[in-house]
């Protein structure tokens, strides 16, 4: 009998949001032969992180993002780590692009549109640090035509609501990128694994759970997968398999037995977003304007009011609060942290509550915040809000990375991380922001890590040049590169650009 291929597939994809859908494509596009099942526990794609509510959809180019630019004891201020987010999300304009061009998307409405990015503070010293990163952003080139104003006129024409109502004895600053984008990953997910889905030698499995990696003498990965509805187990044995789970990626990582993931866990935070879907506030609103974290609040707890288009409805978010959930996914179970815990990784996760008990304090005061505390804080950016406009919405299930540390028993980090078996069978997306908005980047990653020896001129790479242009050269260091890449996906993509 004929062995059926969907059993002993080329590669497992695990989960299907934005991230597997990224990895499955590029995978296609470079070796179509390729056989690729993608397995995921609910009823569709992107009903996780990657769901259009789930996020903030800012299309994270570390514009407003100030927790990306920390401002050192000397008053300098460090961006290091914006300018490497900001040309990683060039890499998926570039991928998003290729598609477009392609047809694979008909039309770059369907995901995202042109967006201001605005950092907003008040209080002198924060206006103070705001100008010094204003200084050190707009002088490099990734960040020409940053725009910077203490007048409260002018800031008011870039997003009157921060303005009105507000104290005018209050000092106030703000920057402004015409060039952010409004991104909805849902969308952009359902396109891609649609346009995979037609491909041979792809499938898509949903309602299918993944319940254990067990390594096979070949070398090759046995996965175990349910069928949620009746229970019943089937398996299959795949050459590689990439995990992009979101928080459940921990638990099968740890069974997978790799020695790599050895150590790790998970502490899960989750949101709570406040959002507007009346017409007349949000049309008064176009920018994505981001503030100051609270001390000891993670990253995602930046305060932040977004516009959002989603299904072609403009409305407004705000958030997101912070909470505390013990479940690793918005569908996951409340015994997902404890189920995670291991003898390898209860000590680091032990260090890491022993060293951040700000965080702990913060989100426990965020747990125990009312509704009119809630609005509060959204007042203090939008002064004039009228409670009767807003409603409660949860937002997406976080997990960020507890790693074991050189010198320490355990870290916590706030963003991404890629966990490979050394032998290249196994890949695992660990974390959260920025996330969604570098998946190409992290998809070109995987392909080096995994797959680096099709990366030559006669393989892969004439191939992955095409999908991303600038492939091989530092836009931080090679502006001509930066400002050409960047004019042509605007004019594709059709955003705004300098």
């Amino acid at each position: 009998m004929a062995i059926d291929p969907s059993d002993t597939p080329d590669v497992v994809l695990i989960g299907a949001g934005i991230m597997s859908a990224t990895l499955g494509t590029f995978l296609k596009d470079l070796e179509p032969s390729l056989t690729v099942s993608m397995y995921e526990t609910l009823h569709d794609c992107a009903q996780e992180s990657s769901q259009s509510w789930n996020n903030a959809g800012t299309g994270h180019a570390a514009n407003c993002e100030l927790n990306y630019t920390p401002q050192h004891p000397d008053g300098s201020v460090d961006i290091s780590r914006a300018l490497k987010v900001n040309t990683e999300f060039d890499v998926s304009r570039q991928f998003w692009a290729y598609l477009v061009r392609k047809g694979v998307i008909p039309s770059p409405r369907e995901f995202i549109r042109p967006c201001p990015h605005m950092s907003f503070v008040t209080g002198d010293d924060n206006v103070n640090f705001l100008r010094a990163r204003h200084e050190a952003m707009s002088a490099h080139h990734c960040y020409s035509g940053m725009a910077y104003s203490e007048d409260r006129a002018a800031i008011a024409e870039w997003a009157p609501l921060i303005i009105e109502g507000r104290d005018p004895d209050e000092p106030v600053a703000a920057t402004r990128m015409v060039t952010g984008t409004d991104v909805d990953f849902g969308a952009l997910t359902h396109r891609l694994v649609a346009a995979l889905s037609k491909q041979s030698g792809f499938a898509v499995h949903y309602n299918r759970k993944v319940t254990n990696l067990e390594r096979e003498e070949s070398g090759r990965w046995r996965v175990t997968i349910e069928d949620t509805y009746d229970g019943t187990h089937q398996s299959v044995s795949a050459k590689f398999v990439f995990v992009g789970a979101g928080g459940a990626a921990v638990e099968l990582m740890q069974k997978s037995g790799i020695p790599e993931g050895r150590g790790y866990g998970g502490f899960p935070v989750s949101g709570i977003w406040l959002r507007c879907d009346a017409d007349d506030v949000a049309r008064r609103h176009h920018a994505k304007v981001y503030g100051k974290a609270a001390a000891g609040s993670p990253p995602m707890s930046v305060p932040h009011l977004d516009t959002r288009v989603v299904d072609g409805k403009t409305s407004l978010l705000f958030g997101p609060y912070a909470g505390f959930s013990s479940k690793f996914l918005k569908h996951g179970s409340p015994t997902d942290l404890f189920a995670s815990i291991t003898p390898s990784n209860i000590v680091p996760l032990l260090d890491v509550g022993k060293d951040n008990i700000a965080l702990v304090d913060y989100l426990v005061g965020q747990v125990l915040q009312t509704g009119r505390h809630q609005f509060q804080t959204l007042k203090e950016i939008f002064p004039t809000a009228r409670k009767a406009d807003w409603k409660e919405a949860v937002a997406g299930q976080r997990v960020q990375i507890i790693k074991p540390a050189e010198h320490r028993h355990g870290v916590l980090e706030f963003g991404t991380e890629l966990v490979s078996a050394e032998d290249k069978s196994l890949a695992v997306l660990l974390g959260a922001s920025p996330g969604a908005s570098t998946a190409a980047f992290i998809a070109t990653q995987i392909l080096e890590t995994i797959f680096g020896s099709k990366l030559t001129a006669d393989a892969w790479l004439p191939a992955l040049k095409r999908i991303i242009p600038t492939y091989g050269i530092d836009l931080t260091i090679d502006a001509d590169a930066c400002r050409a890449i960047r004019a042509e996906t605007a004019s594709v993509l059709e955003i705004e650009e300098f």
